[in-house]
């Protein structure tokens, strides 16, 4: 097969509906838009969601609750997630995003203390638990809050 034979498969691509050509495509006169109304119009229609006039479901219901506009978007991971570093390995945010133990990170990470720590590391993070840094220097590693 060569480029100048290639075309697409039968039925695979349609003819755009030929919008206000005359009666004899079908949708000439009104060009598919039915008699007047707001619909019909150049530029007529309603926006998302209105219910004309009836007040509309998004202000019927009730509202709840607030979005805190200081809360923190902080990483979490377990100290066990860890154990896939070399003993006496240096981790930072910056390794733990290229081995993709964490995602995108926005305001920080936190080590928490699930699990069980068998390396000895150097971890410099924003927050570390109370449970976590102790399991850390246990095992003989330091932490270290950036």
């Amino acid at each position: 097969m060569k480029l100048h034979e290639l075309k697409p498969a039968a039925g695979s691509r349609k003819a755009p509906k030929r919008i206000g050509r005359g009666t004899g495509s079908g949708l000439g006169r009104n060009a598919g838009k039915g008699e007047k109304g707001q619909k019909a119009r150049s530029g007529g229609g309603v926006r998302p969601g209105f219910e004309g006039g009836q007040m509309p479901l998004y202000r019927r219901l009730p509202k709840r609750g607030f979005t805190n506009i200081f809360a923190k978007d902080i990483v979490s991971i377990n100290v066990d997630r860890l154990n896939i570093f070399d003993d006496g390995s240096e981790v930072t945010i910056e390794v733990l995003l290229e081995k993709g133990i964490i995602g995108k990170v926005n305001d920080g990470v936190k080590i928490l203390g699930n699990g069980e720590l068998t390396k000895k590391l150097t971890v410099k993070v924003n927050k570390f638990s109370k449970v976590a840094a102790e399991k850390i220097e246990a095992a003989g590693g330091k932490v270290e809050v950036i």
